[in-house]
């Protein structure tokens, strides 16, 4: 399969896959031609690839993961304890989308929107006085 081809399929862009190549995540094989020659393999690593960035792991993750799927003798736990980690950072994330999005609220409900020039969310702005 050409680099189009396998796309396509996969649902990636063309970027993200010859991306994928050099960070050595897919080694597809090369004709004669130089040309890239993808297998059903590479196909099913690039849309393992694409559902595990869909879900936000890292590259590294991603690595990890696609290297544990390739590996026979793995412990389910190994794969467990990185989606543990990165349900985590998630979380993590969660928490201070949260925190933002209450100081915001808090700003916003301050401030008159009116024709005044002074304004509660540019002062905090400027002092940062509110916490998120």
């Amino acid at each position: 399969m050409n680099i189009g081809m396998v796309s396509e399929r996969s649902g990636l862009p063309s970027k993200t896959i010859r991306y994928y190549e050099d960070i050595g995540l897919v080694r597809p094989l090369r004709g004669d031609n130089g040309y890239r020659d993808f297998r059903e393999t590479d196909l099913h690593k690039l849309a393992f690839l694409g559902r595990a960035r869909a879900l936000g792991f890292s590259i590294e993750d991603c690595r990890t993961l696609l290297s544990l799927y390739e590996d026979e003798s793995r412990e389910s736990s190994q794969v467990k304890a990185v989606a543990e980690e990165h349900l985590k950072a998630i979380d993590g994330k969660i928490l201070q989308l949260q925190a933002m999005r209450t100081t915001l609220s808090h700003l916003v409900e301050s401030c008159h929107g009116d024709n005044r020039p002074d304004c509660p969310i540019l002062d905090d702005l400027a002092d940062g006085s509110t916490e998120p």
